[in-house]
């Protein structure tokens, strides 16, 4: 079937002066992201604009022989100050950065990147919309070496804390790629060789029938409606995981999990 993308500032000494009782300025803009992993992992990425470091002394004892530079001074702040620039509840182990989203990249010049004659794999997400979920999704990319996540800019949820938390610091390494038209996306990747594999749980072939050695584009509907229709049409094959009768399907990230390790497995022993 298959024929075979340092900040220069100096580094900047830790302060121990606290922030004020808010932890808010009147002029902040960006997104607040949380997690030591994925507070490390924004620290650490050269393309981060980062304007706020909050640590409290605990957190900053801890990482501050981690963080290659800091672009800004950091603030050393009660964990009351960190609490309150973020939403209600969020898990934030003492650290906090106040970042601008990450630049635009071109799905197109990522594939026109890679090597022709090298396996390579893109997940395509069709209106999924649960932060949590991308975030997860984003993780298994990472950790399967996948080149980007392909997103419709539209129903697609932004950059966010929380998918940033549940991507534990992938939402820096894996590229998320907006573009305006999937299926008009799907079509551009077959032009470089590509072919676009859909998940399907109604598809004939299960995943073991499927020969994923090449150049993929793996594509996942939403949870409950699963594909488009001009989506599933646009695939150039369509495949299952086969599970029990009993279950009606699987989380999102579960299933971009179960297939990622099978393209990986395939990979590994051609």
């Amino acid at each position: 079937m298959v024929n075979g993308p340092m900040n220069k500032h100096k580094r900047h000494k830790k302060s121990r002066i606290s922030g004020p009782p808010t932890g808010r300025k009147k002029s902040e803009t960006g997104t607040w992201i949380y997690g030591p992993h994925a507070c490390l992992a924004a620290l650490n990425n050269h393309k981060r604009n980062i304007s706020r470091i909050l640590f409290t002394k605990n957190a900053a004892d801890e990482l501050d022989h981690r963080v290659n530079q800091f672009p800004v001074p950091p603030e050393t702040v009660d964990r009351g100050v960190i609490d309150a620039v973020l939403p209600p509840d969020c898990v934030h182990q003492g650290v906090a950065v106040l970042a601008a989203a990450l630049p635009y990249t071109d799905v197109l010049d990522v594939a026109s990147s890679l090597d022709e004659n090298a396996p390579a794999v893109f997940l395509a997400l069709d209106q999924a919309n649960d932060p949590r979920n991308i975030g997860a999704i984003l993780r298994t990319a990472a950790a399967f070496g996948c080149s980007g996540i392909i997103m419709p800019d539209r129903g697609s949820p932004e950059e966010s804390g929380t998918m940033a938390k549940a991507a534990a610091g992938a939402l820096e390494t894996v590229p998320l790629l907006r573009v305006t038209n999937l299926v008009r996306t799907l079509e551009e990747l077959g032009e470089h060789g590509f072919w676009s594999i859909g998940l399907d749980g109604s598809a004939d072939k299960s995943l073991s029938d499927m020969d994923f050695t090449g150049r993929v584009v793996l594509v996942l509907g939403a949870e409950g409606r699963g594909l488009r229709r001009l989506t599933r049409e646009t695939c150039d094959h369509l495949t299952r995981i086969p599970i029990s009768e009993d279950m009606e399907s699987l989380n999102l990230s579960n299933a971009a999990a179960i297939t990622l390790y099978e393209i990986a497995r395939q990979i590994s022993r051609s």
